[in-house]
């Protein structure tokens, strides 16, 4: 069994594909995982907890303030400035401008390690963006929900929902942590393969409860769908491009790592808390939103060459 999940972590990404193509192609199982896409999320945390282990989450001073920083930018100021943009416009109101904004405010998508690997890159900044960014996205969001109000609840329901994600990722990322500390064989070369496999096989089936919204509408919208898609694969190359291309002209380091995390954030935690007919709109652009992610370790690295 172990073997077989190094092996299935080693195929990560022909996983991701294959929970999208299942997604599109099998409707049906798709609304079947639909209300199970909080618990899979939660149990993607706790993996993930395993997988780094607190000592490695922190790292030491420097790399926790670079950290920390950079998830203030992407992940509190940047949706703000966001928000007050769409407002001065008058766009807030439109589905793609609250799910967009929603998206901002979220954390690093779990599976953000696992693309610097297959790109090469050392795991370890990208696995330090996750776990804090995660922890403080409940602090983060608390703004975004108070504006917004997903939920439609006012300031209880925006503090409500902040309280609810707090929960939720303490406690599995904390026993992640404590399964990694009282295992400390979990630390080793086979076991960490095991887990990327794990994770990768819970990828996959997230993806394609993630596609629920999107079968129906290919059939019933097709250029609405379009539309969407072409929406979500022009903000992702934008915020990839751009935090690369900020990076290398500031001569920052981390620069992989902060491009993957700029574009590639885990909307699914608000289906953790989100009311289900509040998650609805998300998740069409959520679904659309996969495809530009899944692709981002194959066109960032393309990208990366062509301007080095």
């Amino acid at each position: 069994m172990v073997s077989a999940l190094g092996w299935l972590g080693q195929q990560g990404r022909y996983c991701l594909i294959a929970g999208l193509i299942a997604g599109l192609l099998a409707p049906g199982l798709a609304e079947f995982l639909r209300p199970w896409i909080g618990v899979l999320v939660v149990l993607l945390l706790l993996v993930t907890g395993i997988r780094v282990g607190a000592k490695q989450a922190l790292g030491v001073q420097s790399d926790l303030t670079a950290t920390v920083l950079r998830i203030v930018a992407l992940q509190a100021v940047l949706p703000l400035i966001v928000i007050v943009t769409l407002a001065a416009l008058d766009l807030l109101h439109f589905p793609l401008a609250m799910a967009v904004s929603l998206m901002l405010a979220a954390p690093s998508l779990t599976g953000a390690p696992n693309f610097a690997i297959m790109m090469g890159q050392d795991p370890a900044p990208g696995m330090r963006i996750l776990v804090i960014g995660t922890a403080l996205f409940p602090i983060t969001a608390l703004p975004v929900f108070l504006i917004l109000d997903p939920a439609g609840g006012g300031v209880l329901s925006g503090i409500s929902l902040s309280l609810g994600l707090l929960a939720a990722i303490l406690v599995s990322v904390g026993i992640g942590f404590a399964i990694r500390h009282l295992l400390p064989v979990m630390g080793q070369p086979r076991e960490q393969g095991a887990l990327d496999g794990c994770s990768a096989l819970l990828l996959g089936v997230v993806v394609v409860g993630l596609m629920s919204a999107i079968g129906p509408l290919l059939q019933t919208e097709p250029l609405a769908l379009l539309l969407w898609l072409m929406a979500a694969l022009a903000i992702n190359f934008v915020l990839v491009s751009g935090a690369l291309l900020v990076s290398n002209w500031a001569r920052l380091d981390m620069s992989i790592p902060t491009a993957i995390y700029a574009g590639n954030r885990n909307i699914a935690l608000f289906l953790i808390v989100l009311p289900e007919e509040a998650a609805a709109p998300l998740l069409i652009f959520v679904g659309c939103y996969q495809i530009p992610m899944y692709l981002t370790p194959i066109l960032l690295a393309r990208f990366r060459g062509l301007i080095q």
